[in-house]
Order: C-alpha cells, then structure tokens, then sequence
C-alpha cells in the first residue's frame, strides 16, 4: 500500500467517524424529545478504502400503528368520561344533593308528615314547597343537560377547526417527505415531523394509514371515510347556537362522510370527536329523557281523579294540563316544563288543603268526606310515588317500578355509566402508555447505548488519528532522505 493510499484511507476514515459522531450526537440531544426517532449511522465501502456514512431511522410500523390506535381510543374515553364527571355534577350536584331523586324523597317525607295530621295546613304548604323543590330539580336539570349539549358542541366545533389545522400541517410535512425522497435527500427529520403530526390527528379520530410511492402517505378513518389522500379531506361541522330537550345534533363530515359516535353502549369512544358526539346525543340526550319520564310520573302520580271523570293534572302541571300525558310514552322537554298547580300553592293564592279534600279541577274531584282528620287521598298519593307505572324503554331504564325508585334508578344507571367510563378511561390510558413505551424502546434513544457508542467512535478516531500521524512522519522521513 502506498503511503498516499493509506493517508487517503485514514481521511476517509476520520470523516465517517466525524458523521458518526454528529448523528450520535444529535440522538442524545433529542433523546426526551418523544417525537425523535433515533438515528443510525451506517457506514458502507464505496471504493477500496473509502466509505461512505448513510443514516437511516430506526422505524416500526406495526407498533407505530398500534400505539395510534391506542392514543385514539384514550383521547376518546378520556373525553367521554370527564364530560359524564361534569355532566353529573351539573344536573345532581354533590353527593347527588340537588338530583329529583333526593327532592322526591323529601316530597315523601312531607307527604307521610302530613297525613299523620291532615289539619295542619302548615304541613300541607310543606309538601307544596317540596313540590316546588322537585320541580325545581327537574327544570334546573333540564337547563343544565341541555347546556352542556351546547357546551359539547361549541367543543365538537373547536375539535373539527383543530383537525383541519392538522390535516394542513400534516400536507406541509408529506411535501417535505415526498420531495427529500424523490431528491435523495436525507428526511429523518420531515418523517419524524409527520409522525408527530399523524399522532394528534389520531387523538381526534381513529385512523388507518399507507404508503405510496415517494413515502406518500394515505390517512383514512376507521370507518374508511379517506382524510388525506394528497390533499386533505374537508371535514365540516355545523354548530348549533342551543339546544333543547329531544333536538338532535348536527353530525360531523369528513369528505361528505357523517362521522359515527360508534356503536354499542355509551360508555366506549374512539378518538375525542366520537366521545363528544357521544355525550351530546348519547349520555345527555338520555338522562334528559330520564328527567321527563320523572317528570310524567309524579303528574301520573298526584293526578286528581273521579268516577265519570278523566283524569286531571293535581299537584304537578304541565303545558296540556288538565289532561295528563299518556302512559308510557315519552315527552321531550316534560321536566323543564313541568311546574306545581297554583291551586295548591299559598303564595298564588292557592289552597295547600286541596291536596287533603281533592278539587283543583272542580266539585267532581272533592273526595273528602272525613273532614279535617280525613288523610286517604295523602297517604294514596304517597303509595302511588311507589307503586309500578309504565316507563318509555327509550329512556335507558327498563326496570318496573315507581316514580321514586325510577329516579333512584336513574342515578344508579348513570353511575353504572360513569364507573364503566372510568374503568375504560383507565385500562386504555395504560394501553396508550404500554404501546408508547414499546414504541420508544424499539425506536427512541437510549442514552447509555449512544454514550457506549461514542466512547467506540473515540477510539476509532484515535486509531485514524494516529495512522494519519504514522503516514505523516513517514512522509516527513522521506523528504527528509530525497532532500
């Protein structure tokens, strides 16, 4: 080998180790980075004694996938679950403190209290102000679900405006990879810049990619609707300024494709747009119509009768009163309508021993033929808060019961909801943790392997160093000898 040829190898030598060096380098600076993926630096043999470095990116679709299928389903339950925590709050307050259940019960209570002495009409305004705190309860519960539908879709549009903010940013990314592949050109960095960008647009809807040509990629959604194909796909919304009790909710398009808030029960979401769809016109929608079942039981229950006479709306009214709703069958917006007759109410000029004697609807509904002491009519009107009525089955409840233990069952139902939530919300955030963590493993940094590494690329170094210093000197010599 002549001495050209062996200074020519230690050049080459020192600048792979120095190309080496910078990729090794840069992985230990963008090592907490999550979005990094690690580099690798392969060097390879051009011509005899000469090489060349090629940095590849350590890559791995198949966990890639599943860690962004993983990051959708917990984006998802997420929002599902803290909503129904919010949702709770609003409509039954601490410890369920202002939900119609507890307010019933009070009802009862003044009602039993009452027809222990029918002649004290100081308890009959007791049950009539307890009437008004059910009332209350339904008609503020009402407010505060149909509230949180607005709520849910101002967010739901706040969502859609991001996804499309992304999709424009993932279009900027798949250029820059399309280009530096067609060109040659090293784009580690526009991989790793599209694969952060793919990650959030999975938190807002399950997706599913593919890689053309050029490392074009393909977005579709879990439905197959496509989201990106060169260009991103419109996805579109339209926001409604309010809602009210039975209003379906605008859907979500992407490309002219509705959006499904999935399927089964409400307790399971994919990505964050499903779990607000999901709560807007799942979980809201049926505890509100659980509310105007309420609402029709206590009119069913404290409705005034008489031989040869329909049935009259008593205590509770409503906008078709006298009459009273049909059994069985729900009404939409009931419990934000519903409200205590004025003819039993002192401060309207009612009468509160109207619940003792009957008569708000005429002399043909007087039933009290016992005087003061007379309580029948009390004492029925509280077996009846308790006796099996018929319930809409759309509602979510199909147990038979009566109106108090129907109210009861609502809470239990949305906590069964609620505890389910949290359970996915759980199981699925430590999915999305467990496919992170393999992901990172098998393609992230670790900093003591790069650390081994460039203690070996030191000695490398070392070694061309000292053969370029060999060659040197020996050239010095033979200088030295021709001169």
């Amino acid at each position: 080998m002549s001495l050209s040829s062996a200074l020519s190898i230690a050049q080459s030598a020192l600048l792979a180790t120095s190309k080496q060096t910078s990729v090794v380098s840069r992985n230990v600076a963008d090592a907490s980075n999550p979005d990094y993926t690690r580099r690798i630096a392969v060097v390879t043999s051009t011509a005899p004694g000469a090489r060349a470095v090629e940095i590849q990116r350590a890559a791995n679709d198949l966990l890639f996938r599943q860690n962004l299928s993983a990051l959708s389903a917990w984006s998802g339950q997420s929002a599902l679950y803290n909503g129904m925590d919010q949702l709770d709050l609003s409509v039954n307050g601490v410890d369920n403190a202002s939900s119609p259940s507890t307010a019933i019960a009070n009802l009862q209570q003044s009602l039993q209290l009452y027809a222990t002495t029918p002649s004290n009409q100081n308890l009959g305004t007791s049950v009539v102000d307890a009437a008004k705190q059910v009332v209350n309860s339904l008609n503020s519960g009402t407010k505060a679900i149909q509230d949180f539908r607005t709520q849910a879709d101002s967010q739901i549009s706040t969502a859609v405006n991001d996804l499309n903010s992304l999709l424009s940013q993932f279009q900027d990314a798949n250029k820059a990879v399309i280009s530096g592949t067609r060109s040659g050109t090293d784009v580690s960095d526009a991989l790793d810049q599209r694969d952060a960008i793919l990650k959030k647009i999975s938190e807002y809807v399950p997706v599913s990619t593919f890689t053309r040509g050029d490392n074009d990629m393909v977005i579709t959604t879990k439905d197959g609707a496509t989201l990106f194909e060169t260009v991103p796909r419109s996805v579109t919304f339209a926001p409604s300024s309010g809602y009210s009790a039975g209003t379906p909710g605008n859907a979500v398009y992407i490309d002219n494709v509705p959006v499904s808030a999935g399927t089964g029960d409400n307790t399971t979401a994919d990505g964050k747009l499903a779990g607000l769809l999901k709560l807007r016109d799942g979980v809201a929608s049926t505890m509100q119509s659980q509310l105007d079942e309420i609402a029709r039981g206590l009119i069913t229950a404290f409705a005034e009768t008489a031989p040869s006479q329909p049935n009259a709306a008593g205590l509770f009214t409503w906008s078709g009163a006298p009459a009273i709703p049909a059994a069985g069958t729900l009404v939409d917006g009931l419990a934000g309508t519903i409200s205590v007759n004025a003819a039993f109410d002192p401060s309207a000029g009612g009468n509160p021993a109207l619940l003792r004697d009957g008569g708000a609807n005429g002399a043909a509904y007087v039933v009290n033929t016992g005087g003061a002491s007379y309580s029948d009519l009390l004492i029925g009107y509280g077996n009846k808060l308790d006796q099996p009525m018929a319930f809409d089955s759309s509602a979510g409840i199909t147990v038979s019961s009566g109106v108090s233990d129907y109210a009861a069952n609502a809470i239990g139902w949305f906590e069964g909801v609620r505890q389910q939530a949290s359970t996915n919300a759980d199981s699925k955030q430590a999915l999305a943790a467990r496919t992170a963590e393999a992901l990172s493993n098998d393609t992230g940094v670790n900093v003591d392997q790069e650390m081994s590494l460039l203690l070996d690329l030191e000695h490398t170094y070392q070694a061309s160093a000292h053969m370029m210093k060999t060659v040197s000197d020996m050239l010095d010599s033979l200088m030295a000898a021709v001169g």
